[in-house]
C-alpha cells in the first residue's frame, strides 16, 4: 500500500495503517535520533515519544512532505524541547562519556564509527542536528529551518561553524589544512 493511502487510512483512525507507516519509517528515525542525541537510550525514548505525538497529531499531517520528514520534524522539536529543559551547561566530560557510550554501542553492533562522528559528538546539539540534516539527510536550509524553528540563515551559520570546528578537530596539528604549495 502506498504512503498516501496509509496516511489517509491512519487519519480515519486505522491503527494498523498507522503502525505500517511508523514501522516503515522507524529505522530512519532511530538512526537520525542516535546521531542527534549521541545516546542510544535517549534516541529510543525520543522515537517512542515521536510515535505517540504523531499518532495524536496525524490529522495535522498535510502530505506536502514525506511522512518520514514529518516524523523527523516532530522528533527534532521534541529533542529541542527536552534540551531546553535541561541545564544550559553540560560538562565536557559528560559529552565525551556520551560519545564513548555511542561508540561502544555502535562497535558492539558492528556499525560504523569514525573520527568525524567523534568530532560531531563534541559540537552543540544545535550544530550537530543542522549538519546531520544538511549533509547526511540532504535537507535544504529552508527545510531544516522549519524543522528546527530557526531561520535558514541561522541554519547556514550553524552548519558552517560546526563544519569549521569539525575540520579543526580532525586536523591533528591544530592548523588549517594546507590549500596548496607555494
Amino acid at each position: 500500500m502506498e504512503e498516501k493511502e496509509l496516511v489517509k487510512k491512519a487519519k480515519q483512525g486505522d491503527h494498523s495503517a498507522f503502525s505500517m507507516l511508523f514501522r516503515g519509517n522507524y529505522p530512519l528515525l532511530l538512526k537520525y535520533l542516535l546521531k542527534v542525541t549521541m545516546n542510544p537510550d535517549a534516541a529510543e525514548e525520543l522515537a517512542q515519544e515521536t510515535m505517540a505525538k504523531s499518532l495524536e497529531k496525524i490529522h495535522l499531517f498535510n502530505g506536502k512532505s514525506k511522512f518520514s520528514t514529518w516524523l523527523i520534524s516532530i522528533s527534532t522539536n521534541l529533542f529541542i524541547d527536552q534540551h531546553r529543559k535541561r541545564k544550559r551547561e553540560i560538562a565536557w566530560r559528560e559529552q565525551e562519556t556520551d560519545g564513548r557510550k555511542l561508540k561502544w554501542h555502535m562497535d558492539s553492533r558492528r556499525e560504523e564509527w569514525s573520527d568525524a562522528l567523534s568530532a560531531l559528538s563534541r559540537l552543540s546539539s544545535e550544530m550537530r542536528a543542522a549538519i546531520i540534516l544538511k549533509h547526511y539527510y540532504g535537507y535544504s536550509y529552508d527545510e531544516i529551518g522549519e524543522m528546527l524553528r530557526v531561520s535558514p540563515g541561522t541554519v547556514k551559520s550553524r552548519v558552517h561553524n560546526g563544519l569549521t570546528a569539525v575540520r579543526k578537530e580532525l586536523d591533528h596539528d591544530g592548523k588549517e589544512p594546507k590549500k596548496g604549495v607555494n
